[in-house]
């Protein structure tokens, strides 16, 4: 008996789907699986798991992390990764930027006593600039160097004052305001083309002033380097740059009681080259860098 052709029709469209589903949603990811699992390309397959000696998986090579304690503080016997925007920091399920780009130099300062529709505390936000300071005066406490950035108050906050003209954009300066030191913090300094410079007041509108950035006195080449201060676009990235891990050697030998040449020995054996030979900058994998420490220079 002769099936309808509608019925014939639909038959053919199934055969066709269980044909595909065992080649393409079975056989070929058992097949890619097995291949896979190839030694030297096993490790990449499986997420470049770093273990420690004693095979415990402590997370990738590919994934950076943080080294902080249960308060957040840097552990100071290790090296220190980069800043990182992925959710809580290198969360690979959160993997973004800050989106903050060169014109976020102005903070919102917090109003003391406001609170946001949940009732929780106003905490304002930072610029991008309050942030790259911030992170270069600490991390310039931390190593025992100058953190001081173009741009940047000694304080660790964006040096910028909102400019008030006679004449909107033009005329003579009728008024000056550090808008990023809240009052009654004493402005980075105090006179802009003989106008005594104010301290923000938090929660005050000073939309109708320009934007000036200053750069002040500070070296072109900061002792602190940029990925120090500066989240990668993925928020994910495991290396530092060869000056970062440099610069950690002598706080992180002084604190394990370790020569420095021998830490540094560490460093170099943990740096890989340019991809291909040109591309980018040799960097300082800080997994598998305080490992290695914890390997060959416990602290004492």
């Amino acid at each position: 008996m002769r099936l309808p052709s509608w019925i014939s029709q639909h038959l053919a469209a199934l055969r066709a789907v269980l044909v595909f589903t065992v080649i393409l949603g079975l056989a070929y990811p058992f097949l890619m699986t097995g291949i896979a699992q190839i030694p030297g390309l096993r490790d990449k397959a499986n997420g470049s798991v770093v273990q420690t000696a004693d095979g415990k998986d402590v997370g990738s090579s590919l994934i950076g992390q943080s080294f902080t304690d249960a308060d957040g503080k840097p552990v100071l016997t290790y090296f220190q990764s980069r800043p990182s925007a992925a959710g809580d920091g290198y969360d690979p399920t959160s993997t973004a930027a800050s989106n903050l780009g060169p014109e976020s130099i102005e903070d919102t300062l917090p109003v003391p006593g406001a609170v946001d529709d949940e009732g929780n505390p106003d905490e304002g936000s930072q610029s991008l600039l309050t942030q790259v300071c911030a992170r270069s005066a600490e991390i310039g406490q931390r190593e025992g160097v100058s953190g001081a950035r173009p741009y940047c108050t000694p304080d660790g906050v964006g040096a910028v004052l909102r400019v008030f003209y006679s004449s909107g954009l033009t005329g003579s300066v009728t008024r000056a305001v550090s808008v990023n030191q809240a009052a009654p913090a004493t402005p980075f300094i105090s006179t802009y083309q003989g106008v005594t410079v104010e301290s923000a007041k938090p929660g005050e509108d000073y939309s109708g002033g320009v934007l000036v950035a200053i750069r002040g006195d500070a070296p072109a080449q900061p002792a602190v380097p940029s990925d120090a201060v500066t989240a990668s676009g993925s928020g994910l990235d495991p290396q530092i740059s060869e000056d970062y891990a440099q610069l950690q050697v002598a706080r992180v030998a002084r604190e394990r009681g370790a020569d420095p040449a021998a830490v540094r020995d560490l460093v170099e054996a943990n740096t890989t080259g340019r991809s291909l030979g040109f591309m980018g900058e040799p960097g300082v994998n800080v997994l598998t860098l305080n490992l290695a420490l914890d390997r060959e220079l416990p602290a004492r």
